[in-house]
């Protein structure tokens, strides 16, 4: 009895030992799975560069170092491996904050109806669906996910006084959160929210019927588009993007000096070293205290970046202006907010602005993009990552806007990059290697990043030729695109695929160009050398070239192209 008794405790003892083993083993698979996951070890060789633009820069005057520049010598391309020893800190992907989704699960107006509701502060709170209709449309526009509930975008008389703004909301059961006057558009534009809990449609109703409102909407939603991948990639395809934009080639003829770069976003990590000095100005269009987010932070990177990474401009200036919050998952703004990112820009000097985000078509915005047009500023925005199936998304398909689809390393169409006549030119945009908050970089996808690749090639080109027209700038890319998918433009690339060198290789060098614009960020400025007759503007240029992609007849293209 004693002798089997012993045996059975060997034979316990053994399972115990054989179960502990095969614990083990698999907590270190997993481990080992999860670290290949996000702690891939990229080679980068392209050289540090640090912007003309002074450190101490001022949000109204800004120094700029006009020595020659040295242009150090930029390879072509570059080389990544994956190693046992990381290089760099990284983050982890970047959340999808714009799903695609089939068919069944989409409105109208091309949005996932499975979006998570927000509070119209940015905060991520939930929020209850009903209907409204804004004054003035022909259809009622269906208050869902793509709205803030309860809440209202009105134009009202300029001549109220605040407390007159109180009192008119007063009246119709409603609390107005904000309102000021936006030069951009001529008008006073106030946020308000429903108090008492009557119906959507009904205060709708009697709130557009008063005589001191102008015009009035639903305060839309708008979602930053980045997405991550289903399956992580064999390797790092680090910075493959200079390569495909010919970044390097541009490079030895501009880096974007002196031109201005709105980016309306989350917040963007000033102090990263990939963004040092180059960060001009920042508005809180939020008002809030949230710290830098990594969407914002990896779209300013693809315009400046200028350490271990390199950028399409990295010698522009930024802009950051926080449109986007919310701490829990993605990023989302609204129309008044926008509205509010807009007029900063074109108020502050601006050039081009950056806007990477989608949403419905609104109408307060598109009369912001069409006074920022009017003024000179090139729009550039993301195609969005809704799917084929999507309809438009704005403000990409505004005919103001130049709207951006992805691609990746081969050439091919990102799965969930939106399609369309309205898409102008595609770039690269997945599997990105930017940086990150904390001086930490991330690997992300979206057409998010393929715009502000465009947005850093139209800096290069105004840097060539201060006096270039957005309308030509626009045309200058689409005659110099590498055409990719079937021959001439298409729904999928537009005009093709951005080539930065053949682009800046285009636009004649105006001499006339005065450096010391970049002594301010004032928009007068600007205006005035745009008007001195001594400043060459350049004539559009033409589409007829044979066998190229973009030489299209104008009924082949969308009528407000």
């Amino acid at each position: 009895m004693t002798r089997k008794s012993q045996s059975q405790l060997r034979a316990g003892a053994y399972v115990s030992s054989v179960g502990a083993a095969l614990l083990l083993a698999a907590c270190l698979d997993i481990e080992v799975a999860h670290a290949q996951a996000i702690m891939r070890t990229p080679t980068i060789s392209v050289p540090s560069r640090t912007p003309t633009i002074s450190p101490n820069i001022a949000a109204g005057a800004m120094s700029v170092d006009h020595a020659a520049r040295v242009v150090p010598a930029i390879p072509h391309t570059t080389t990544a491996r994956i190693g046992s020893t990381p290089v760099l800190p990284y983050a982890h992907y970047s959340p999808n904050l714009y799903p695609a989704c089939s068919a069944p699960y989409r409105d109208a107006d091309g949005e996932c109806l499975a979006q998570p509701n927000g509070g119209g502060d940015g905060s991520g709170k939930s929020v209850k669906k009903s209907a409204g209709k804004g004054r003035g449309n022909t259809t009622p526009v269906a208050v869902t996910s793509r709205t803030f509930a309860s809440e209202f975008v009105a134009e009202i008389d300029g001549a109220l006084s605040l407390t007159e703004a109180d009192e008119l909301a007063r009246r119709h059961g409603l609390t107005r959160i904000s309102s000021e006057n936006f030069p951009l558009i001529g008008a006073t534009v106030g946020l308000f929210r429903i108090s008492d809990g009557r119906p959507y449609e009904t205060v709708r109703r009697e709130f557009a019927a008063d005589g001191s409102v102008r015009s009035l909407q639903p305060n839309f939603r708008y979602v930053l588009q980045d997405q991550k991948p289903a399956v992580p990639t064999e390797g790092d395809p680090a910075q493959y993007a200079l390569s495909k934009l010919r970044l390097p080639q541009a490079h030895t003829l501009a880096h974007g000096a002196n031109v201005t770069v709105a980016v309306i976003d989350s917040g963007i990590d000033a102090k990263h070293p990939e963004l040092a000095n180059s960060i001009a100005d920042v508005f809180d269009a939020l008002g809030s205290s949230e710290g830098a987010h990594v969407h914002g932070t990896g779209i300013a990177g693809a315009i400046v970046a200028h350490a271990k990474l390199m950028g399409s401009a990295p010698e522009a200036r930024i802009i950051a202006i926080r449109a986007f919050g919310g701490t829990t998952g993605g990023a989302e703004s609204s129309s008044y907010i926008i509205l509010r990112s807009l007029n900063y820009a074109a108020e502050h000097g601006a050039q081009i602005v950056n806007m990477s985000f989608a949403g419905p078509k609104d109408a307060v915005i598109e009369r912001a993009i069409a006074a920022s047009a009017e003024r000179g500023l090139v729009l550039i925005a993301a195609a969005g990552n809704a799917g084929a199936k999507s309809p438009p998304l704005y403000p990409a398909a505004n005919p103001n806007v130049i709207a951006v689809s992805a691609t990746d390393q081969q050439d091919k169409l990102f799965t969930a990059s939106n399609r369309g006549n309205y898409i102008a030119l595609a770039a690269p945009g997945v599997d990105i290697f930017l940086p990150a908050p904390d001086g930490k970089y991330q690997m992300t996808s979206g057409t998010s990043f393929s715009a502000a690749y465009v947005s850093g090639v139209a800096a290069l080109l105004l840097e060539r030729n201060y006096a270039l027209k957005p309308e030509a700038l626009r045309m200058t890319l689409a005659k110099t695109a590498r055409d990719l998918g079937s021959p001439g433009r298409d729904d999928l690339y537009g005009d093709g695929e951005a080539d930065a060198f053949a682009a800046v290789m285009a636009v004649p060098v105006d001499s006339t160009t005065p450096v010391a614009a970049a002594g301010t960020t004032k928009r007068e400025d600007a205006d005035k050398r745009r008007d001195d007759p001594g400043i060459r503007a350049i004539e559009q240029p033409s589409l007829s070239s044979a066998g190229d992609k973009s030489a299209i007849s104008q009924a082949d293209r969308p009528a407000a192209r």
